[in-house]
């Protein structure tokens, strides 16, 4: 198997996953792997579901987000994946899920802690929030994302104001692991702050 077909591959079982565990619908939602040794990505066709994710629904673009190869629209958040793999050459691929408690979360503004041992083992940080007033992150934005990688050079996601998560990771399968655990603690920060209120 190429490489180029690995990578497509573990894109379709990533966007499956994020799809039937819950935390992306509908055609939203954005994922992509850096292509090793080009400054190029393969990245979800802008429209298109998770669910029907095939091996051939992903095109190929620079890091400028600009068409290379393949058959759609790259996604309007192209510019900020490419952005993510320039700054960051560990990351391989990006997930980003429209996930409810996670968008939820992020609307306080605040930092989403890591509440559980398991996120602390997993994440190891506590998971900052931009507030970004727009659906795409523009280039304007970039310097935010910047600062944010300068301060925590591994930092595994972010979230986005009204938006959902950003997951970042060696792989695709690795990055939609880390948008589901950040769900969960989202899910988990609420349940806590409700038993706390009830006094139980």
């Amino acid at each position: 198997m190429s490489q180029l077909m690995e990578l497509r591959e573990q894109l379709v079982l990533a966007s499956k996953r994020a799809y039937h565990r819950g935390i992306q619908t509908g055609s939203g939602g954005n994922v992509s792997a850096r292509i090793p040794g080009r400054e190029q990505m393969l990245v979800k066709a802008s429209g298109s579901s998770f669910e029907d994710s095939t091996t051939d629904g992903f095109i190929v673009t620079d890091f400028d987000g600009i068409l290379v190869e393949g058959a759609g629209k790259p996604t309007r958040e192209a510019l900020l994946h490419g952005y993510l793999y320039r700054i960051c050459p560990w990351i391989g691929a990006v997930v980003h899920v429209h996930s409810p408690y996670a968008i939820g979360w992020a609307s306080t503004g605040k930092p989403l802690p890591c509440l559980t041992l398991h996120a602390q083992l997993k994440l190891r940080t506590d998971i900052p929030t931009l507030d970004i007033p727009s659906p795409m992150v523009r280039t304007e934005d970039f310097p935010l994302i910047r600062k944010m990688y300068e301060n925590h050079p591994e930092l595994p996601a972010f979230l986005l104001v009204d938006h959902g998560v950003v997951a970042v990771a060696k792989d695709a399968i690795n990055a939609e692991h880390t948008a589901e655990l950040i769900e969960e603690t989202a899910q988990i920060a609420y349940l806590k702050a409700i038993a706390k209120k009830l006094e139980l």
